[in-house]
């Protein structure tokens, strides 16, 4: 199934009038450009494409790497021309992962860091969201799109699927409990996305420097808005250097396809929206939570 464009977003402010208490929400439409500037490919055999265990003995023999992709942790799989996380465990794995994965923390980023103005979408497919002895079942397990990750200290984590049915944005700056950072709550909490399992979905994340010195991050579902910020330093400046982009899960075995990166056009005529599932899309403001490990 070939992916269509996505609708986009690039600006979105909220204009309260509080003698009546009416929010106004203002959305702008533009089209990302017809450049795609990463688009990845898997194999129709299952077969590993890489692993923990090759980022951390690159030059051994027997790593199998990928010039596309970094798993920092878990394992990649190609399947039915799909890249899957594998079966969840919290082992170690050797060369091939097999038997064991270790993706119940997976953690997959692109080899090219040179990404800025960017929409990154795909197709999400999730098998199972579960926990193990060593991974115990959170509220935020699921799956997470990066934009401008640095590295594991500092990005963006756009939360498009999570156990609990709530999405919203967060930022990770250097110095902190969480592998060297802390996580920052950007957004509102959006609820009323609960996980669907064994079905399609399009999810995407956009990435853009604003005119005054921010970053606008927004996330869309089934070509849909659902969330977006401004960050103009919370917790730490915003990160406005180029980087990688990448997915991260969390005791979620999923599958994703049709992965593409999108540099941004001209903001002129809207994007047409891709048809959608029926998804619920209530945003209910609620107390932030917290995206840890």
């Amino acid at each position: 199934m070939k992916l269509r464009p996505l609708a986009e977003t690039r600006l979105w402010r909220h204009l309260a009038v509080p003698a009546v208490g009416l929010i106004v929400a203002v959305l702008h439409l533009v089209n990302p450009s017809n450049v795609v500037v990463f688009a990845a490919t898997f194999p129709t055999a299952t077969r590993l494409i890489t692993n923990e265990y090759a980022y951390r003995n690159p030059s051994r023999p027997d790593a199998i790497t990928s010039p596309d992709w970094i798993a920092t942790s878990g394992s990649l799989f190609g399947r039915d021309g799909a890249g899957w996380t594998g079966p969840i465990d919290r082992v170690t794995p050797g060369p091939a992962s097999d038997p064991h994965t270790d993706s119940a923390v997976f953690r997959l980023i692109t080899r090219r860091d040179d990404f800025e103005d960017v929409h990154v979408q795909f197709r999400l497919s999730i098998v199972e969201v579960t926990s193990t002895s060593r991974t115990p079942r959170m509220d935020w397990d699921g799956v997470h799109i990066w934009v401008r990750y640095q590295n594991e200290m500092s990005s963006y984590a756009v939360s498009v699927a999570r156990r609990d049915g709530i999405v919203l944005i967060k930022k990770k700056c250097p110095g902190g409990p969480t592998n060297g950072g802390r996580y920052y709550t950007l957004t509102r909490e959006v609820t009323g996305h609960p996980i669907p399992l064994n079905q399609w979905r399009y999810v995407g994340a956009t990435a853009t420097d604003t005119a005054n010195g921010g970053v606008r991050i927004t996330m869309l579902i089934n070509g849909h808005f659902v969330v977006g910020v401004t960050d103009r330093g919370t917790g730490c400046a915003p990160i406005r250097a180029s980087g990688a982009v990448g997915i991260r899960g969390d005791n979620t075995e999923f599958t994703f396809a049709a992965f593409r990166v999108s540099q941004f056009g001209p903001a002129t005529t809207p994007a047409p929206a891709v048809p959608t599932d029926p998804v619920p899309m209530v945003a209910v403001p609620q107390p932030a939570a917290s995206l840890s490990r």
